[in-house]
């Protein structure tokens, strides 16, 4: 048996759901698919997708494989390529992970601006806040915002964003004057609802000062795109980063709090796994965000 073609198969039936796709994509015919599929199934002695007459699903076995397989298959066109001197086409599948508030607003339009370079490149972006592992979940590349940072990965650090304490002008007007960060405990206050200092807020004075408030937090919220929207509402005050807010900042509908303050900044850091052979699709958008980033 052909395995590598075989792997290829499996691969494309996992991507796709379906093995009449994977036949329309190799330009044969279910049957044939289905019988290259059971070949590897009976050389790795094991099930390895799980077929109902509406959906296709890998089984645990299949999952292994899968991951394993793609990482192969990469490694072997990239070391045909190299032998023959070939050059290198960025295509293929590019699976990518983002928190979502992050990936709403910035990650969404850089890859549709990708794409149009590179219209032989596919793309499937989850948006997930939970911290994900890329070799157990297939993600090829992921973006994380601050946090403690796996040690199996590269992590590449792209960009950094202040955070500052941030309110709309009616709620400044109309509430009594913050001019020390000990006002802010007299505020109603909105913050992320995972953070592990609580309600504990520690801000940095440009001048090296440095003091921690104690706030009164009655709205805590687990996704900033509603951090965002309720500090829009008017609904209190709160720490928010540049990447969450810089467009309303510079529209006016959001004002700076004590402008002299900042919390620690938030870095946005590239995940991917360490490997010899990386695919040229990962490369050309690590390179792409990479330089968007420094550009901005």
């Amino acid at each position: 048996m052909d395995s590598i073609r075989a792997m290829r198969a499996f691969i494309r039936a996992v991507d796709l759901g379906s093995l009449s796709a994977v036949a329309r994509e190799l330009n044969t015919t279910q049957p044939t698919v289905s019988k290259i599929i059971a070949g590897l199934e009976a050389e790795m002695g094991a099930r390895l997708l799980a077929r109902t007459t509406t959906s296709l699903s890998c089984t645990e076995q299949g999952q292994r494989l899968y991951l394993r397989a793609r990482q192969m298959v990469e490694a072997y066109d990239e070391a045909k390529s190299d032998v023959r001197g070939l050059i290198e086409r960025p295509e293929g599948r590019l699976r990518i992970a983002a928190p979502v508030s992050f990936g709403v607003l910035h990650l969404n339009k850089l890859v549709l601006e990708f794409m149009e370079h590179y219209p032989q490149i596919e793309v499937d972006v989850t948006l997930n806040d939970r911290f994900i592992d890329l070799a157990v979940e297939g993600v090829d590349i992921a973006l994380r915002i601050g946090g403690d940072l796996p040690l199996d990965v590269v992590a590449r650090p792209i960009a950094a964003y202040e955070r500052t304490v941030v309110a709309t002008p009616a709620y400044i007007r109309s509430h009594p004057a913050i001019r020390r960060p000990e006002d802010l405990a007299k505020h109603a206050y909105l913050r992320f609802a995972w953070l592990a200092q609580g309600d504990s807020l520690t801000l940095a004075h440009r001048d090296g000062r440095q003091t921690t408030v104690l706030t009164q937090a009655r709205y805590r919220i687990n996704n900033s795109l509603a951090i965002r929207e309720a500090l829009l509402a008017g609904a209190g005050v709160g720490l928010a980063p540049d990447w969450l807010v810089a467009d309303l900042l510079e529209n006016g509908r959001l004002q700076r709090v004590l402008p002299a303050w900042r919390a620690s900044p938030h870095e946005l850091f590239l995940l991917y796994p360490p490997r010899r052979y990386q695919p040229l699709r990962e490369r050309v958008f690590i390179e792409y965000l990479t330089a968007r980033f420094a550009n901005r």
